[in-house]
């Protein structure tokens, strides 16, 4: 039987990893002397830049926004990068949990400059420039559900989604849950408006949406999704993997719901010619998520969104965590770079 201690480190691994709210790991070195010292005596050290086995990694430390707070956006350039061909580039969030995780909340990473040595093998292809744009935990959530799928639950429905949360993530979730206001769209206007225009104006880029795409994992899934259909005129794909359609700990009907009234809303047709990818696993938070996946491929059979133009896949075995999200990236990224179907388990 699990005891009250792990029972409760348990729930809060969930809820700071798959929601997202404020994590106490940010104080990490000052909470033992929280009670003689006041916050602002606890100092911290500069975050490192991940450790890659391939390439290089720059940083954008602290790029400041109209729209959202500041926060670091790390830029992977492969080993062939020269300055002069241009390269295909991938937007991914929670950017801390990009690379070897040093900085995540698990402190285990995707390894994606290992995914992309893994997706070219020995072919002579233009390897992508990758951006890790980080997140900030206490926005996490607020900033990766998207406004239009949260329009589409009712007031009730929201209370009573209210009621089921844990009583420490409730400071941090008023704006979302109790008055149906996220902040996505200050997330993409960010993106879109002051994260590519930074990257294309630094690096040598292929800026048309045929060469730029998004990617991200559970939250990071639901805001990929939404910053594809909201602007197509800049990605042409993204992949969302082990996307958060439940929204809290446990399958929620409600919520999946509205995820799907939202999308029958935003598809556009398929001869717009854009490109998703979708997944799951099938352990841990990914067991709850096979209503609502279910639905969400019926409607893209429904729209005449299908292969290679639309993959979802189901992934026995894997679970709700960086490790097994980096297990298959490269698979993913022969999604979106090359249009390959990988495969369906």
């Amino acid at each position: 039987m699990m005891s009250p201690l792990t029972s409760m480190t348990l729930n809060r691994r969930r809820f700071t990893h798959a929601l997202g709210f404020a994590s106490l790991r940010a104080l990490g070195p000052c909470l033992p002397a929280a009670s003689l010292l006041p916050l602002a005596a606890c100092s911290k050290a500069p975050d490192p830049l991940p450790r890659v086995a391939s390439g290089r990694v720059e940083r954008l430390e602290n790029l400041p926004s109209r729209y959202v707070d500041a926060r670091h956006v790390d830029i992977w350039l492969p080993a062939s990068y020269d300055g002069k061909t241009r390269h295909p580039v991938v937007y991914l969030h929670d950017g801390q949990a990009v690379f070897d995780g040093g900085q995540a909340m698990s402190r285990i990473g995707w390894r994606m400059d290992q995914a992309v040595q893994a997706w070219a093998g020995s072919r002579a292809v233009t390897a992508p420039i990758l951006v890790a744009i980080w997140n900030h935990e206490s926005e996490r959530h607020l900033e990766y559900f998207p406004q239009p799928m949260l329009s589409q639950l009712s007031r009730p429905a929201r209370e009573r989604a209210w009621e089921s949360l844990p009583l420490l993530s409730r400071p941090f979730a008023g704006d979302l849950v109790k008055e149906g206001r996220s902040h996505s769209e200050a997330y993409l206007d960010y993106l879109v408006q002051e994260v590519k225009p930074a990257i294309d104006a630094r690096f040598a880029t292929l800026r048309d949406p045929a060469h730029t795409f998004l990617m991200g994992s559970s939250m990071g899934g639901l805001i990929s999704v939404h910053g594809l259909l909201r602007h197509p005129e800049i990605f042409g794909a993204a992949a969302a993997l082990s996307p958060h359609w439940i929204g809290l700990f446990e399958r929620n009907d409600e919520i999946s719901d509205a995820a799907l009234a939202w999308l029958r809303l935003a598809l556009p047709s398929p001869s717009r010619g854009l490109r998703l990818y979708l997944d799951r696993g099938t352990e841990e938070m990914d067991a709850h998520y096979a209503h609502a996946h279910g639905q969400v491929d019926t409607l893209l059979r429904e729209r005449g969104y299908l292969a290679p133009q639309a993959v979802s896949r189901v992934v026995k075995g894997a679970g709700h965590n960086e490790r097994d999200w980096g297990a298959r990236a490269h698979q993913v990224l022969a999604f979106l770079l090359d249009g390959a179907v990988p495969p369906t388990a």
